[in-house]
């Protein structure tokens, strides 16, 4: 299991960015795939999950309504559409999965085993 995070950058507040988390050696129906994030001096959190089998995702209530998980099969990749970024959301950003896993109402970074590396999102003027 390989995952690859890429897309992130330093944006202004209220600008957007879009990260991709591709998958390979498997395909996304491996398990729910997630993105979670960690700032300096603070613990992993889990950002956005999604169960690719049928689309069902899950968010932190911090980022509702300004970022969107979705993914493509086609393209074996999972993507976090981030709008309106504001400067808490400065971290590394970091894609998982785990094997089987199907989440519900939560996404939390003890229930996945693979990772990629992060990428770092720093909103800032």
């Amino acid at each position: 299991v390989q995952l690859q995070a890429s897309g992130g950058g330093l944006v202004q507040p209220g600008g957007s960015l879009r990260l991709s988390c591709v998958a390979s050696g498997i395909t996304l129906n491996y398990g729910a795939i997630g993105w979670f994030r960690q700032a300096p001096g603070k613990e992993r959190e889990g950002v956005s999950c999604i169960n690719p089998s049928d689309g069902s995702t899950y968010s932190t209530d911090s980022v509702k309504g300004r970022f969107t998980i979705s993914r493509d099969n086609a393209e074996n990749t999972v993507y976090l559409q981030m709008n309106s970024l504001k400067p808490e959301d400065t971290a590394v950003y970091y894609c998982a999965t785990d094997y089987d896993l199907y989440i519900r109402g939560r996404c939390d970074p003890v229930d996945f085993g693979s990772w990629g590396q992060g990428t770092q999102v720093t909103v800032s003027s």
